[in-house]
């Protein structure tokens, strides 16, 4: 049975879930990163909001670990790269907080338009200083929005309700989807100087780190507000208090900051700052709702193969897994085949699709088929981690998908280039979901894929099977099945020979130096 650990705070109808799903689960909130080193081991699943830092140690402690969820969208404290190199998915929740958020960076820009933090600090203290609190209507004003993924269209859909003109920078926004919400797609550099608001929903990268900087602001509308409910870096915070020193910017609210916990920042203190200890997500609702989706997504991971919301893995659905489970095994197997014979010096793999095959989400077979080809000869690789393997050591990999008749209902054909030439094999799905072989090096010849298959290629000549039978029959090892192709008579032509018992090194060997043979391999196949 799966095992999972919850380290951080979750409701508790997510263990309920877990055990629900056939799950073993353990609730360790507060740990600290020493005693969650010392027992990550014995968990294939990790369970976490933000506190829990996935550190590359503990994943080199966490032998068994499959999987870690975060309930929330940010990852910031989950090491992806070293999940990656050691194989494990790392999930997140984008959409169960989305509303939320969203719903916070608007109540934050009609806080920040008519200073209601600081007149509610005045008015409790008795001040009564109602000439001092001039705001600004939001009603046919400029909102642009940096970032229109989910949290960012929703945003300017309710933008779009209080009667604001809506300009949005993304470069994944397509004009077709621009339309669909009724957004203005422009270019930062426009975007920047005829908004009245700008709010920030883009995830922190090299790309949008300070994104907000100096120059940024310095070009932006004199008066703006600026709303960032999404990661702390995004805006440069000293360039900021600057702006609003000088009053190019009017003013700004911040639900996250570069440094959390934000103990001491330089836009404390700040006339017209409104600040807020990062509450974008912190309803009850979107608590409860991504706990229920991480343990979900994390069950149905563990338990069905499923991977919903994986960032460093390609997605596979509840739905899609029984339809793609047969193609991902039949990859690996392929994948595998063409491993254990050549290795050297892999240059590129190519995966074509055919028949029924092409109609497939390509892109979890793609990881399988690398996983299998490079495991024979790379530790730890896995479906997570293949693409990721095959890039650091300048694999390409390509998928080409035909719309042609096929010789089989369904085929998948891979093709390996090494320092030494071009390996293929093709295969098919017998009854939907038994992987067979059907062609090697473009010879046709049909083999499953058992426990122990010799490779041969052999010259087309009487007696190779009679000295193939003989060495066997010397060494006590039973051949079970038999195959044979070639591709014109007295060529070269290859064996398939699956064998009840292993074949030594030595007795390898000996098959070698038979005279029709040309090369000899033993494959495993577990």
């Amino acid at each position: 049975m799966p095992k999972v650990l919850i380290s951080d705070k979750l409701s508790p109808a997510a263990a309920d879930i877990f055990r629900d799903r056939g799950v073993d689960v353990d609730v360790k909130p507060g740990l600290a990163p020493d005693e969650l080193a010392a027992i990550i081991g014995d968990y294939d699943g990790l369970a976490i909001r933000s506190a829990t830092k996935v550190t590359a140690d503990i994943l080199a402690k966490a032998t068994n670990l499959k999987v870690v969820g975060r309930a929330g969208i940010g990852v910031d404290n989950v090491d992806i790269p070293a999940a990656t190199a050691s194989g494990v998915v790392v999930m997140n929740t984008p959409f169960g907080n989305a509303i939320t958020t969203a719903e916070h960076a608007i109540t934050m820009m009609l806080s920040l338009a008519r200073q209601i933090p600081a007149a509610n600090d005045s008015t409790q203290a008795g001040k009564w200083e109602k000439s001092r609190f001039m705001g600004t209507e939001i009603t046919g004003k400029t909102l642009g929005v940096i970032g229109c993924g989910n949290i960012g269209a929703i945003v300017a859909d309710r933008a779009q309700g209080l009667k604001m003109k809506v300009v949005a920078f993304d470069p994944f926004l397509t004009p077709e989807h621009a339309r669909r919400i009724g957004v203005e797609k422009v270019e930062l550099d426009e975007l920047l100087p005829v908004a009245d608001f700008i709010t920030l929903h883009t995830p922190l990268t090299d790309q949008t780190r300070n994104i907000l900087s100096a120059d940024a602001l310095n070009r932006t509308k004199k008066g703006v507000r600026i709303v960032n409910c999404a990661r702390g870096g995004l805006v440069d915070e000293l360039a900021l208090r600057a702006a609003m020193e000088s009053g190019h910017v009017a003013g700004a609210a911040l639900d996250v900051f570069e440094v959390e916990p934000a103990r001491d920042n330089p836009l404390f203190g700040m006339e017209n700052f409104v600040a807020t200890p990062h509450l974008g997500a912190s309803t009850t609702e979107a608590q409860e709702k991504v706990a229920l989706q991480i343990a979900e997504q994390m069950a149905d991971y563990l338990v069905k193969g499923a991977v919903t919301n994986a960032l460093n893995m390609a997605s596979v659905s509840a739905e899609e897994a029984p339809i793609l489970g047969p193609y991902m095994g039949l990859g690996r197997k392929l994948g595998a085949f063409l491993g254990q014979v050549d290795s050297s010096g892999l240059s590129s793999i190519s995966i074509e699709f055919d028949g029924k095959a092409a109609g497939l989400n390509p892109d979890p077979v793609v990881a399988s088929t690398v996983a299998g080809l490079l495991g024979p000869v790379m530790d730890s690789v896995n479906m997570v981690n293949a693409a990721a393997i095959a890039a650091s050591n300048g694999i390409a990999v390509s998928t080409v998908r035909h719309d042609r008749r096929c010789d089989y209902e369904t085929l998948l054909r891979v093709t390996a280039i090494y320092d030494g030439g071009t390996r293929t094999i093709a295969g098919t799905l017998v009854g939907g979901d038994k992987a067979r072989i059907v062609e090697v090096q473009d010879i046709a010849i049909e083999a499953d894929f058992p426990e122990r298959l010799l490779y041969l290629r052999n010259y087309d000549k009487p007696g190779f099977i009679g000295d193939l039978g003989s060495l066997c029959g010397r060494h006590g090892i039973n051949i079970a099945t038999f195959h044979l192709g070639r591709k014109e008579a007295g060529g070269e032509a290859i064996a398939l020979v699956e064998i009840d018992q292993e074949m030594d090194a030595s007795t390898m060997g000996e098959l070698r130096k038979l005279d029709q043979v040309v090369r000899a391999d033993l494959l495993q196949f577990g």
